[in-house]
């Protein structure tokens, strides 16, 4: 089986930062985009940040300047730096990559970390 592994997540006051990673098990072949989505209770799953192989970077209104997408493609990684929290970025936060293997396009998720921003 494929795993997505999620870490980094935790609680911390408003203001402050924390650095989300995603790590695949083993190959999954050739991943070309990875992203972060997140999901409050109640709520449904929203695209943070995704990076397409070559590194271009699309993030939502409510987290630009405040949040950072990278990936290590050499240790099929993706990071998510989260500066300036507020307590609205409170949620489980899921990975995805979509991977090419062969002709087929497969997606991945992560099992999903929990961010609580709180004082």
């Amino acid at each position: 089986q494929v795993q997505l592994v999620e870490s980094g997540g935790g609680l911390v006051q408003p203001g402050g930062s924390l650095r989300l990673s995603c790590a695949a098990s083993r190959s999954i072949g050739s991943i070309v985009d990875m992203g972060w989505y997140r999901q409050a209770p109640g709520k449904q799953r929203d695209l943070v940040a995704a990076i397409t192989r070559g590194g271009s970077t699309n993030y939502a209104d409510s987290v630009k300047g405040r949040f950072t997408i990278s990936r290590d493609n050499a240790k099929n990684t993706a990071y998510l730096q989260m500066n300036s929290l507020k307590p609205d970025d409170t949620a489980v936060y899921y990975c995805r990559f979509d991977a090419d293997w062969g002709i087929t396009r497969y997606n991945y998720w992560g099992q999903g970390t929990q961010v609580t921003v709180s004082s």
